[in-house]
């Protein structure tokens, strides 16, 4: 039986993407070594017409600025690369199929649906576990989207914020962790 568990909310949305990184960086002091000398210049109009939306833009900038890295030997982040989005899009669209799979095994009192269903899931990340870090999609856009954690062992949970906002606050012991391991500060790139 799968398990909503339920919604943490931050106590402050952060909705400048900037002001997010840095609350990560903040938490991850590592990080900042692995910062890019000059943002990466991803097509983002490419990526964003493979998908059919934006995206958050909290989320590019943290593309733009770092290469994919991993926190605490756990949660991988990483996105697409310049000359290499294709490559990108079509793992994209692997890990929806994945993601509609488990929507369709999940017994959720209010059932989920993978993108490009309305309000549905988005994956941005993920975990050596095999859980999936997503957005809830949403009709105000990618700035308002929030966070749905799939946890491998069945519990799903909700968070109010976006997506750096989210690790920031799950590396730096602000959320609890349900159905997650403490996730360490520590960083390393792919």
């Amino acid at each position: 039986m799968d398990d909503l568990v339920g919604t943490q909310a931050p106590a402050r949305r952060l909705t400048d993407p900037h002001e997010a990184l840095a609350a990560l960086e903040a938490v991850v002091p590592g990080l900042s070594e692995l910062r890019l000398p000059a943002p990466e210049s991803i097509d983002w109009q490419l990526v964003e017409a493979g998908l059919g939306t934006a995206l958050p833009a909290d989320y590019k900038l943290l593309c733009e600025r770092y290469r994919p890295f991993v926190l605490g030997d756990f949660l991988g982040i990483g996105g697409p690369t310049p000359g290499h989005e294709d490559r990108w899009l079509r793992g994209m669209r692997e890990e929806l199929e994945t993601v509609g799979e488990w929507c369709e095994e999940t017994d959720l009192t209010d059932p989920l649906h993978p993108y490009p269903t309305p309000g549905g899931l988005l994956p941005w990340a993920g975990s050596n576990q095999g859980d999936f870090f997503l957005w809830t999609t949403g009709p105000a856009g990618p700035q308002e989207w929030t966070v749905t954690v799939a946890s491998r062992s069945s519990a799903w949970w909700h968070y109010t914020g976006g997506a750096v906002q989210f690790l920031a606050d799950l590396v730096g012991g602000v959320l609890e962790p349900w159905a997650l391991p403490r996730v360490r500060a520590d960083v390393t790139a792919f």
